[in-house]
């Protein structure tokens, strides 16, 4: 009996483990879970909004009601969340998984499956190599009145079956439309037999920081689950839950099984849809804004996808070293540091060097708007783009391209033969063809370079050894020589940078004298 027990305690703690040592998993993890979980901001990365064909909107825009709930002056939430709740479903879809399984369906980390799964495991009496169904559970929000909901992607991809449950506790099946995981935004739909009530949208560009919201969903399988908070803040970028992101903050609950339910104003109206949160937080959530799915949501009825512009340049943010060595007013617009040459931007005169400042009539401000307004921009649409150059504004006409799998509408990049003296704290030498080649950089003109002091400007402008110096003070520069006596004079200096496949400018400043 002792050694049953003790048998059964030891297998328990191999799979406690298992599961401690697996928490970087994804989708294994997120399936056990029974919810689709909104997404982990700090595990893995993943892809602004789309074009919008001519379609007219299919979902109810609002008449701007007057709010159903006033704070501080009334307590309660209640008018409102009784008014919302009927639009708001909770999705229940099925997966088909095979694998080694555990006690009671548990599922065994893929990485472990070599030593619990197969023949001989201590598992193998339990289902192990057997397909089999495993559910979850999300949330979302009618938007028409013959059947259209809105959800994540992420809650209905790649499963067998979707079912979706409403308040009065009917359910009906349901149909894929259109997913697009660029935006985490999914578009489903079921056939009843009488109208639904659908949710009004409304304008999330007019939400400010500090504005009550009430979060509505399915945590956890506990259906139609109220949460109130207030917009913590907006336009929340760079954390990791896509390539588009400018996300609503909120502090009211979003849990895994909220995904893909509404955030909703005052008035009762759709201004975001619940998408992320921070696991290390409970009062951290994030939400897309309506505007981005307004922009995307034809485009899923009527094609099931989402076609992009292109543009058909690499952008880099402006810091203030770039600034001062452009000779810019401010730090506003996107710094062009590569255009393709297939691109319509190329086709246009767009340069290397330029900064975009307007698009499509719209002011640049920070380098993440430009990808989400090309992006939102129909496929063979003219459109004319401001620049500044040498100082002077530039107008072009360009004619936006299509954005085929595996581009990017306007890529952002992250930050010879005898060795020179220290230049502003690193050391050249010419890029020889064999060199080129084995850089990757073949055809191109330049120095490498082969070493950087340590606490240097060039250390501290973020240059690393085998990049490639291919201009100074945008002046190309061929070889060693051409480098020196581009740089001896200068105290701050512009370089334009080849790192691989990327190109970027660095702005250096003159190491100083001891």
């Amino acid at each position: 009996m002792n050694r049953r027990l003790l048998v059964t305690l030891l297998g328990a703690s191999c799979l406690a483990a298992a599961v401690f040592f697996s928490r970087g998993l994804d989708v294994q993890l997120r399936w056990h879970a029974n919810d689709a979980q909104a997404i982990d901001l700090f595990g893995s990365k993943e892809e602004a909004p789309a074009a919008t064909p001519d379609a007219k909107p299919f979902w109810t825009e609002s008449t701007g009601g007057a709010a159903l709930a006033d704070i501080p002056n009334h307590s309660s939430f209640a008018d409102l969340a009784e008014k919302v709740s009927p639009s708001v479903v909770s999705i229940r879809t099925s997966k088909t998984v095979t694998g080694g399984g555990g006690p009671n369906g548990m599922r065994i980390p893929p990485q472990l499956e070599p030593f619990f799964g197969g023949p001989g495991s201590p598992f193998e009496d339990f289902g192990g190599g057997q397909e089999y169904q495993v559910p979850s559970l999300g949330s979302g929000f009618v938007v028409s009145t013959d059947g259209y909901i809105v959800t994540n992607n992420h809650v209905v991809e790649d499963v067998d079956k979707i079912e979706v449950a409403f308040k009065d506790g009917s359910t009906l099946p349901a149909e894929i439309i259109g997913r697009d995981p660029a935006t985490d935004i999914g578009l489903i739909k079921v056939k009843g037999e009488k109208p639904l009530t659908a949710l009004p949208f409304g304008d999330s560009k007019k939400l400010r920081p500090g504005d009550w919201v009430i979060a509505i969903g399915n945590p956890f399988g506990l259906e139609h689950t109220v949460t109130a908070g207030i917009v913590s803040a907006l336009h929340r970028r760079n954390i990791g839950a896509g390539r588009y992101e400018d996300f609503i903050q909120t502090d009211a609950a979003i849990n895994p099984g909220n995904s893909g339910g509404p955030l909703v104003n005052l008035a009762g109206e759709v201004v975001g849809i619940n998408t992320a949160i921070n696991p290390r937080a409970n009062t951290i959530g994030f939400a897309v804004p309506i505007e981005m799915a307004k922009d995307i949501l034809p485009s899923l009825k009527t094609s099931g996808v989402v076609t992009r512009g292109w543009l058909g340049v690499v952008i880099q943010q402006i810091t203030p070293d770039l600034k001062d060595a452009l000779k810019l007013e401010n730090t506003q617009g996107a710094l062009i540091s590569r255009v393709d040459p297939k691109g319509p931007a190329q086709k246009a005169g767009i340069q290397r060097g330029d900064v975009i400042v307007r698009f499509a009539g719209q002011t640049i401000n920070e380098m993440e708007e430009l990808p989400r307004r090309v992006a939102a921009t129909t496929p063979g649409t003219k459109t004319d783009v401001t620049v500044v150059r040498a100082g002077k504004e530039k107008s072009f006409q360009i004619e936006v391209g299509k954005l085929d799998e595996g581009q990017q509408v306007a890529r952002a990049e992250e930050h010879g033969e005898e060795e020179g003296p220290m230049v502003f704290g690193l050391r050249v030498q010419d890029l020889g063809p064999e060199l080129a080649e084995q850089l990757g950089v073949a055809g191109e003109e330049g120095v490498v370079i082969t070493e950087v002091e340590n606490g240097s400007p060039a250390a501290e402008a973020g240059l690393r050894r085998g990049d490639v110096i291919l201009e100074v003070n945008q002046t190309a520069v061929a070889n060693v020589a051409e480098f020196r006596n581009a740089m001896h004079t200068q105290e701050k200096a512009l370089l334009l940078v080849r790192r691989g496949e990327a190109t970027l400018f660095v702005a250096v400043k003159k190491k100083a004298e001891k």
